[in-house]
């Protein structure tokens, strides 16, 4: 289906700063309300870093929203399922379904995809709908003057100053290391001590894997391993995620920690207790790069003045476990749009309230799933007893439908306006209360003046 247009917004001009999938995501969501558009990007291209990406049927019912659904689908694959594996035996301990009942359930299909191949149809679309997408610009501030916003532009090549722009609204897609951000909070991004090697291949001449029509994940012992193929089946894309000792044990003494934590040589012994599936694969992955893996504190209040907002990773960059960055980015632009055009249709669109509802809407939402992820991550790299009270967790949900676990996640639609009008769903279940996030409790213990023998990892 194509995109509805409309002409809520305007007149107004949006100026957005940042070109991932975020960006790329309001800049279509505003132009589609008929908002003047301009969107900057630093790089001389639009790119994504890393291969592929998975969208739950919360993120496909918005690609249809934006006409974009179909050619996605093309471009991507359906997999039939998603299945937890072991990782040290192998065993399967879960499956969850991506049949019939699911998307009766959840109203859209689970979707993989390439980045790229997404960011270049938003981008596509984007312009399509009249958004001026500029490259080789970077923003390097703004004032915000009450009835709009003065926004600083730099050449990106040269360093030379540009003359600014003006706008009624200024959105700061513009990544984990925001220039906005500050004005909202003083932290720093915090690394997981994890680090992910990436690989794809031809999947049709992989005898193996050839057959391979899930996202399958392997979840072992301090690592993890995942597949799922890409591009309608022809391209296989496998990430190895470990975690790094030398950054752990600069952790525990509070050492300097190495800039290359996780480099080739920690690669090459992190997966030697896993089984031989996830050894034989590990051939294939890219030794030239690394991602050392890294989020930040959820973030209270995205409002950096009236007329200024943060999104997508700049507001709230997650650990990838429960694949959900680039979605809450998406969401975050199409909420942005959405009710800047309620506002327009209840005849009183006053921007400084539309970005106050929207980050009340959206802050709570995103930091559960930041906090999520993080718990999510340490419940796939246990150990133990734990791993096998994990397993046996995973088996009983399956057993007894694991949909109630997933709802809240996939099950969400930003018109309900449900976290504006029930901040307390951004907790998580009151039965993990007591949970720590393992870094925080070893910050805790260090400042306790516990010496690196006696800390709990």
């Amino acid at each position: 289906m194509s995109a509805m247009k409309t002409n809520d917004l305007s007149g107004q001009k949006i100026i957005i700063t940042g070109g991932g999938i975020g960006g790329a995501s309001g800049a279509l969501a505003l132009a589609l309300r008929g908002a003047d558009v301009t969107l900057y990007e630093r790089h001389n291209e639009f790119k994504e870093v890393g291969a592929g990406l998975q969208i739950g049927p919360h993120g496909v019912k918005m690609l249809d929203k934006w006409g974009l659904k179909e050619k996605a689908i093309e471009g991507g694959y359906l997999p039939d399922r998603m299945q937890f594996r072991d990782g040290i035996t192998a065993e399967p301990i879960l499956n969850m379904e991506f049949d019939e009942k699911f998307v009766e359930h959840y109203g859209a299909e689970y979707l993989v995809i390439h980045r790229s191949d997404l960011l270049n149809m938003l981008v596509e679309a984007a312009r399509e709908a009249g958004a001026n997408l500029v490259n080789g610009v970077k923003v390097t501030g703004a004032d915000d003057h009450g009835d709009g916003v003065s926004v600083h532009l730099e050449d990106a090549n040269t360093g030379e100053k540009l003359d600014d722009d003006e706008a009624d609204v200024l959105v700061a897609f513009d990544g984990i290391h925001s220039v906005f951000r500050p004005l909202c909070a003083d932290d720093e991004p915090v690394p997981s001590a994890y680090v992910a090697y990436r690989g794809t291949s031809p999947l049709a001449e992989d005898e193996d894997m050839k057959d391979l029509k899930d996202v399958r994940g392997y979840i072992g012992p301090r690592c993890h391993f995942i597949q799922y193929p890409l591009r309608g089946g022809e391209l296989l894309n496998q990430v190895a995620v470990f975690q790094s000792p030398r950054y752990l044990e600069a952790l525990t003494n509070g050492t300097e920690v190495p800039d290359d934590w996780g480099n080739n040589e920690e690669f090459k012994q992190a997966f030697d207790h896993t089984n031989e599936a996830v050894k034989g694969r590990l051939g294939n992955m890219w030794l030239d790069t690394w991602w050392q893996m890294a989020d930040r504190e959820p973030l209270e209040d995205w409002i950096a003045s009236d007329r200024i907002i943060v999104m997508g990773d700049a507001a709230h960059p997650p650990l990838q476990y429960i694949a959900s960055g680039a979605i809450m980015a998406m969401e975050d632009g199409e909420c942005l749009a959405q009710y800047a055009s309620d506002a327009v249709k209840a005849g009183d669109l006053n921007w400084t309230t539309v970005l106050r509802e929207v980050a009340d809407e959206r802050a709570p939402r995103c930091g559960r799933i930041q906090t999520t992820s993080r718990f999510w991550g340490e419940l796939w790299h246990v150990d133990g007893l734990s791993r096998l009270i994990r397993n046996e967790l995973f088996r009983e949900a399956e057993r007894t439908g694991w949909f109630k676990y997933a709802d809240w996640l996939w099950d969400y639609d930003a018109t309900r306006r449900e976290y504006l009008q029930d901040p307390s769903k951004g907790n998580l279940p009151k039965e993990l209360d007591e949970w720590e996030y393992n870094l925080h409790k070893i910050a805790r213990q260090r400042d306790e003046g516990k010496s690196a023998e006696e800390l709990t990892i």
